[in-house]
């Protein structure tokens, strides 16, 4: 029987868990046809269509590090409330924006709304999660993302099309404002969690001010994973074409199966072995997965090439979050959060810019093989460190623990 403070499926975190998903799902659904709809409506170039992306992933990143540190002086409930406000402002003011300047003002002010929502609403999760069962409970917290990112562009993609763009601004208002009544009672239930309920092994950076020097490394480690994900968000389309595949966009959906079947098991992995059993085969599987897309001819080849690519990245995010996560005390979890989720749109935005290049100069195909060195980078830098933390800290990893093992794993 499972121990009452051991209990994952509460309502609050199944709550909490619906809002991600339709926080993001609005995102998702404007994401994907907003490029094609400034470029058809407003004639616009490439550079000011690419605009509309990186002024939103900017404004994002921005908005984080000032949440975070809202989120440490208490005040989570402002953070909250006021980022989904603002995102609700925007999405509103896209049905006024006659032109190219209001339109992308609108996108800055999503951007920051979405940037304070993406950082308060996991950082509730993780305060009411077990703290070992935290890997499984951030791995099924970010599934409704996954979701999101699935079903997002093909809803937005359908309304667009057949109903036009007021269609789908009306549709994601009602997606986030459905977000409000949901959260409302749960700001008030859930409270951050106190220090002392949280076992030391889990507060590995002395809480004290300035940035936590720990999530340097696991940050770097999600950039590099991202990288790669930009390049298949920014360029499967065109690789589609490249490679005759009549639907490559279906990629994304057989990637969103393997993750959604992943993301449980690598859970409960990491939360009995830690990041160490986990890292580095997930990784190879990413590598894996871009190989095989790199020659795709065929769907078959596609979705195996989507199930290996899955099976990594449903892997890599929730240990990498969750060992962010464990790295700081409970008070700083929002600082975790951000760092997580502004390296991983820095990756995307990287990776869009870099490989870009690199296909310019080849093919698509030969771009994605290429992409697959920043996970060999990711392997050596992880390897190092293991090898590092094996030399100079052995007496210190094998040192008992409140719950009987190290964060490190």
């Amino acid at each position: 029987m499972e121990d009452t403070k051991d209990k994952l499926w509460t309502r609050e975190f199944i709550m909490l868990t619906v809002c991600n998903l339709l926080l993001f799902l609005n995102l998702q659904m404007i994401l994907s046809p907003l490029p094609g709809y400034v470029k058809e409506h407003f004639h616009a170039g490439a550079l000011t269509v690419s605009l509309f992306t990186t002024v939103f992933a900017l404004s994002a990143i921005i908005s984080r590090l000032f949440s975070a540190k809202a989120l440490e002086k208490g005040k989570r409930n402002v953070i909250l409330f006021l980022g989904l406000a603002l995102a609700l402002l925007a999405t509103l003011g896209y049905l006024w924006s006659g032109t190219l300047a209001l339109l992308l003002a609108m996108r800055i002010v999503f951007g920051i709304g979405f940037g304070m929502g993406s950082t308060t609403l996991p950082t509730m999760a993780s305060g009411i999660v077990p703290v070992r069962r935290l890997g499984e409970g951030m791995g099924y917290f970010g599934l409704s993302t996954s979701i999101a990112l699935s079903l997002g562009p093909v809803i937005g993609s359908m309304l667009l099309e057949k109903q036009g763009f007021t269609a789908l601004v009306y549709a994601t208002i009602i997606v986030i404002a459905l977000i409000f009544p949901l959260v409302y009672p749960l700001a008030k239930k859930v409270k951050p969690p106190e220090p002392a309920a949280v076992p030391k092994a889990f507060s590995a950076v002395p809480e004290k001010k300035g940035f936590p020097k720990a999530l340097l490394l696991p940050s770097l480690l999600n950039l590099l994973m991202s990288v790669t994900y930009g390049g298949l968000l920014s360029f499967m389309n065109l690789f589609g074409k490249e490679a005759h595949l009549a639907n490559a966009s279906l990629f994304f959906l057989f990637n969103a199966a393997a993750v959604i079947l992943i993301r449980p098991i690598s859970g409960k992995i990491y939360d009995k072995k830690g990041h160490k059993a986990l890292l580095i085969p997930a990784a190879a599987c990413l590598i894996v997965g871009l190989w095989l897309l790199s020659y795709s001819t065929s769907t078959g080849f596609l979705a195996l090439a989507a199930l290996f690519y899955g099976l990594g990245f449903g892997t890599l995010q929730p240990t990498l979050q969750s060992w962010m996560l464990q790295l700081v005390p409970p008070q700083r979890q929002g600082m975790a959060n951000s760092m997580y989720f502004n390296s991983l749109d820095f990756g995307v935005a990287v990776g869009a810019l870099v490989l870009g290049q690199i296909a310019a100069f080849s093919s698509y195909g030969t771009m994605y093989r290429y992409s697959s060195l920043f996970l060999g980078v990711f392997i050596a830098i992880y390897a190092l460190y293991l090898l590092t933390r094996s030399k100079d800290g052995a007496k210190a990893m094998l040192r008992p623990s409140p719950d009987n093992r190290s964060i490190e794993g």
